[in-house]
């Protein structure tokens, strides 16, 4: 469909950021020559005083907002058609005037750093300081493990080099990995990764068999470079930690985004004293899909068909809105004025973005959400998803000073979350059809195995590599392999039939090329369950406590603002009360078993 075809309503309004693209050319105009050949001197050297120092962490983010302003909606109106020159250009050069500018201001952390803790204290206790006492905090904490700044200059510039592993494994995985070509309902269907994760989910047996096969071969034939790649990054996360002075890689990546390892060491612990439930859902969908054999390749195949809620848009909307009732009527309110504001480009058009998010700068007027709404029950969760995203940019930025609005990667995915299951329980408990009951659960367990147990494997899985670098072992093919094999079997038991090539999946997760994010995922779902449980059960005062975690931006750490919301991730109680879900739901599930 063209864009033009699409009705006005369904169209995000970028307007309400610029009037026009005149407009916004002609503040990028303005930002580069106010701020393009500035002279950051009178701060260099200088932060050690209190005046000097508001100025420079002022200037900062007046820069930041107008830039960030711009960044959106040239993202916006690109995303609009992907295939637009013009604004692909647009979005390449406000890309490359944010870089140029601030790697101007690269002098102010280590400066902040080199700061004598009485001066830092000071500061962090000077009500003018307010709005960055928790970033001069985390300056404080990180000062044990600064180098010098001759050997900090020298680290800057090695990042370039140092950094490009992920580069070398991207280029790998798109241009050098030759998928061939495998059948699909009948007919001879290129291979890619996209396609990969229809045929698994859609796909009959052999089908599913030939591209597992076929899709593995491919990465065995790289296996020696990517392996190569790997270990040299593995590598480098170890000089830096012993540069650094940290005791493990582990320790280096969870201090960088201020969380406690003991998260880190409950969420394996809780994972591993839970696999017995793994194993019988393994065993379990064995038994639906009543095959003498379950391959690893079966794992995503839906184990109830036919069970899709076709709605038009605003129909699953009011859907949504309604299955988000818990959260009371200003919530639902803020989601009725996100429709009707135009936040939500809903339609898919040519030329436009695929998948769905949601994106914001601290100036816009509220944040915007993009789709590709098709009417399946998938999408519909989808739009729960990413309104959850959107309002929690929402109330942050509404709450928070711009120095504090902007809430970490370690916290994205919560209210996401939180909306989704929020919404699966509403269904659940308002449908007579038992099918459809039966779907929703299996998603939920799905959801589950992919998010919880496989995103914790892939997080065990970085901390052996990674331990083994640190002992001074070297990784090859076969520990890798080995490794991630093992930890295959230990999760999904022996329901599955673990067949050989499962153990290069490791060589193929980009994920891996920055060291311990993956296990955010599962932390994200684990507090979502514990927030969604608190708001049915409590009911009003557990919302309350929700909207305030919604707007605390990054006021703080991020554990001190989940536990706000009532869950603690220093304590195993949100770990096992997840895996108490798991298990439940699996219950539930079996019990509407013919």
């Amino acid at each position: 469909m063209e864009r033009k075809k699409i009705e006005t309503n369904k169209k995000w309004d970028t307007q309400a950021l610029f009037e026009s693209d005149e407009a916004w050319e002609k503040e990028y105009q303005a930002v580069e020559r106010e701020y393009g050949a500035y002279d950051f001197s009178a701060f260099d050297n200088k932060l050690s005083d209190k005046a000097t120092l508001l100025r420079c962490l002022s200037l900062c983010d007046e820069v930041s907002r107008r830039m960030e302003k711009l960044y959106i909606y040239a993202h916006l109106r690109h995303d609009e058609d992907v295939r637009n020159a013009d604004t692909t250009a647009s979005l390449a050069r406000i890309t490359s005037l944010f870089s140029k500018i601030f790697s101007r201001f690269a002098f102010i952390d280590p400066q902040l750093t080199a700061l004598d803790e009485k001066t830092l204290q000071a500061f962090i206790a000077d009500p003018d300081f307010k709005a960055y006492d928790y970033k001069l905090k985390k300056v404080e904490k990180s000062k044990a493990h600064v180098l010098s700044e001759k050997e900090e200059k020298l680290l800057a510039l090695s990042s370039d080099v140092f950094g490009g592993f992920q580069d070398v494994f991207m280029m790998l995985d798109n241009a050098n990995l030759n998928l061939p070509t495998a059948t699909f309902k009948g007919e001879e269907t290129q291979m890619s990764h996209g396609m990969y994760g229809v045929v698994l989910h859609t796909g009959n047996a052999q089908e599913r068999k030939e591209w597992f096969e076929k899709y593995y071969d491919s990465y065995i034939k790289l296996i020696d470079a990517i392996t190569q790649t790997y270990y040299n990054n593995v590598k480098k996360n170890v000089l830096y930690k012993t540069v650094r002075n940290y005791n493990s890689c582990l320790e280096m990546a969870l201090c960088d985004e201020d969380v406690m390892p003991i998260v880190y060491e409950n969420l394996i612990k809780a994972t591993h004293e839970a696999l017995p439930v793994m194993h019988e859902y393994v065993s379990v969908r064995k038994k639906v899909l009543s095959e003498e054999e379950q391959h690893v390749y079966d794992l995503y195949v839906p184990l109830v068909a036919d069970a899709d809620m076709s709605l038009p848009f605003d129909e699953a909307y009011d859907l949504v809105v309604k299955g988000l009732g818990a959260l009371g009527k200003d919530y639902q309110a803020l989601l009725e004025k996100a429709r009707k504001e135009r936040w939500i480009d809903v339609y898919e058009n040519e030329g436009k973005r695929n998948g769905a998010y949601s994106a914001g700068s601290y100036d816009a007027p509220h944040p915007y959400v993009l789709l590709n709404y098709q009417p399946t029950t998938n999408d519909i969760f989808t739009i729960a998803h990413e309104m959850g995203h959107a309002l929690h940019t929402y109330k942050s930025k509404n709450a928070q000073p711009y120095s504090k609005a902007s809430y970490t990667i370690f916290l994205a995915e919560i209210a996401s979350t939180v909306n989704e299951v929020l919404l699966l329980k509403y269904l659940y408990k308002e449908s007579k059809d038992k099918n459809l009951k039966k779907y929703l659960l299996n998603y939920y367990m799905d959801t589950l195995r992919a998010t919880l147990f496989r995103q914790t494997q892939f997080a065990e899985f970085e901390q052996k590599a990674h331990e083994k670098v640190e002992k001074g072992e070297a990784l090859t093919k076969d520990s890798l392999c080995a490794l991630y094999y093992d930890l295959n079997k230990q999760y999904y038991g022996e329901g599955l039939v673990h067949d050989d090539k499962i153990a290069y999946e490791w060589a193929r997760i980009p994920h891996f090329y920055n060291a311990f994010y993956v296990y955010k995922y599962a932390t994200g779902i684990i507090s979502a369950i514990s927030i969604v449980k608190r708001i049915l059960t409590e009911g009003e005062s557990a919302v309350k406590d929700y909207f305030e975690f919604l707007s605390s931006g990054g006021s703080t750490d991020p554990v001190s603002i989940l536990q706000k919301a009532g869950v603690d991730l220093t304590t195993d109680k949100p770990f096992k009360a997840a895996m108490t879900e798991f298990e439940d739901t699996l219950n539930e599930f079996k019990s509407l078993l013919d």
